[in-house]
């Protein structure tokens, strides 16, 4: 494993877009991913959230919602742990993280 491992690149806040949040939300598989990141604190290793999608589709969906400013995700050991961007996104668009993730499902 080399150092892209272990840094991977995401968007820093001035640089999220609210198109490309909004695109990767508009995914219901990733809908489902951010709805579960949202009830985690410390946030959760990708493989752990019940999906009825192979691993590299679910690998796509992740690096759609980090490069679009939704998620961090860090290596930990040999997993990749994601954790929802609240603070920034709540700076950056106030509401509507909360208003996705009320909306009917």
């Amino acid at each position: 494993m080399g150092d892209m491992d272990h840094a991977l690149p995401h968007p820093e806040p001035d640089e999220i877009r609210i198109e490309a949040v909004l695109q990767a939300l508009a995914d219901p598989v990733r809908l489902t991913i951010v709805r579960a990141l949202a009830e985690s604190e410390t946030g959760i290793a990708c493989g752990c959230i019940e999906l009825p999608i192979s691993k590299s589709t679910r690998t796509h969906h992740i690096r759609t919602l980090r490069e679009a400013g939704v998620v961090w995700v860090r290596a930990e050991g040999t997993s990749r742990i994601s954790t929802l961007r609240r603070e920034d996104l709540d700076k950056l668009y106030p509401g509507l993280l909360d208003g996705v993730l009320s909306a009917r499902r």
